[in-house]
């Protein structure tokens, strides 16, 4: 092998492993290392296909994990075909449904379709990119042409699609356009002439019927690659904004920061390898330094400050990232808090020296004990001293208090802990609230939206 040989093989191997990167299924590697390297040779970009239909009117960072894959094919020379589905989503891809989809309007699809290309842009090179509808073509189909195009399947073949042979098993109505859904996707494939197509392994049947529509229409056949589905919010279900699970890539930079911030651990290193940039031998050395005590909020606020950039430059995410400091790990929005000055006298405040804690927060030599139910009427908490033990008795009532590390304190089991910001929380547990009197202002939320700063104002 001579030199030039070897220059081109690792030129194919670069590739194809930037192209697997993250991916459930290659069909067939073998295929796509051929197209790669007649690439290289004849200096022709492949054609890469990527299906969206326009059942929403928004993308998330779902559709991104598709997105962010081809942007990969265009940086090594390859050109997208980005297929907006408007013709198909009016069918309805019956994949994953356990019963047939209702249909959408094409008033919908249409609205639906008009922000895809702004938001295909913000991800993918448009120099490089054809975006294409596919009722462009498919609505001109004649009616001989589409029974020769389905004759090249049989009812057998379609009752193979997972979704289609569970709703036989047990007797589910599977309706007659829903088989037709496979076949214009495929079609699409042959319209272009695709080299690849892309799409969630959840698409592998329609994306195996485009493989073998290609080669009835005496086609080299597409090479499939199927990337997997990107769990939501609640880190179950596949992103959907019918689940209500999404992180749009239009959602407001403090939004997507603290949607990217609530997400697992576990589902951190999956958003890692799907949505960023970084390197895989990055993510790997990522995983060790947690596994060996590295912070995992440290590498997950990294990971929302880089989505944020991509969609909104750097500034914005540095000043998110700051928001959620405040807002969150703070536990404090300072566009929400009052302040009260309260006189000890108003609240039942008396000082006692050398008292057991018991469960609560702290010791030292002298104390104060704060007498809750008074504290939440006085400051119009509650309406009522009724409403006041109901609060402490749901444990709604937390306080949160300052710089405490610099004493030496014995925390209860259950407090929540933050070292970061050198602050301890607890919840409310009776209806006295012991602290030492050299503490002279503290913070108290009453469920999620009510924050007061309290300052002593001892007498």
């Amino acid at each position: 092998m001579n030199k030039g040989q070897q220059n081109i093989d690792l030129l194919i191997i670069e590739q194809l492993e930037a192209f697997k990167r993250g991916s459930v299924e290659l069909i067939k590697e073998e295929e796509l290392y051929e197209k790669i390297k007649l690439s290289i040779l004849n200096n022709i970009p492949l054609k890469i296909k990527a299906g969206f239909d326009p059942t929403s009117p928004d993308i998330h960072l779902g559709h991104t994990v598709l997105l962010n894959k081809l942007k990969t094919f265009q940086d090594y020379g390859h050109e997208v075909f980005f297929i907006i589905g408007d013709f198909t989503a009016m069918i309805g891809d019956p994949t994953g449904k356990s019963e047939t989809r209702k249909p959408l309007s094409k008033k919908t699809v249409n609205e639906n379709s008009k922000t895809y290309k702004e938001q295909a842009f913000k991800i993918l090179n448009k120099n490089k990119t054809k975006i294409l509808f596919n009722s462009w073509w498919l609505s001109n189909i004649k009616l001989e042409e589409f029974i020769k195009i389905s004759s090249n399947y049989t009812v057998a073949r379609m009752l193979e699609k997972d979704d289609f042979e569970k709703r036989f098993a047990v007797n589910r109505p599977i309706a007659l356009h829903e088989f037709i859904y496979p076949l214009l996707q495929a079609y699409d494939s042959v319209f272009i002439n695709a080299d690849l197509e892309l799409g969630g392994n959840d698409q592998k049947f329609n994306l195996v019927v485009g493989r073998e529509l290609m080669k009835s229409f005496k086609l080299y056949p597409q090479v499939i690659l199927t990337m997997p589905l990107l769990e939501g919010l609640d880190g179950i279900n596949k992103m959907s904004k019918s689940l209500g699970n999404t992180i749009g890539i239009f959602d407001e930079p403090n939004d997507m920061f603290g949607k990217i911030m609530s997400i697992s651990d576990e589902m951190m290193m999956k958003y890692y390898e799907l949505l960023s940039a970084v390197s895989l031998s990055e993510i790997e050395k990522l995983k060790n330094d947690i596994q060996n005590g590295f912070n995992p909020l440290f590498a997950k606020k990294n990971l929302a400050a880089e989505m944020v950039e991509r969609f909104y430059g750097s500034e914005t995410a540095r000043k998110a990232s700051m928001y959620f400091e405040e807002a969150h790990q703070k536990r404090v929005n300072p566009e929400d808090i009052e302040t009260m000055t309260v006189d000890i006298k108003q609240c039942a405040v008396r000082t006692e020296t050398n008292v057991n804690f018991e469960e609560k927060v702290l010791s030292g030599n002298k104390n104060l004990h704060i007498n809750l139910i008074s504290l939440l009427t006085h400051i119009r908490a509650a309406s009522s001293n009724g409403e006041a033990k109901r609060l402490i008795k749901q444990g709604a009532v937390k306080i949160k208090i300052d710089s405490l590390r610099k004493q030496n304190f014995k925390i209860k089991k259950d407090a929540e802990i933050f070292p970061e910001e050198n602050e301890i929380e607890i919840k409310a547990a009776s209806d006295v609230l012991q602290l030492p009197n050299f503490i002279n202002e503290f913070v108290i939320k009453i469920g999620k939206k009510k924050i007061y700063k309290i300052k002593i104002n001892c007498q």
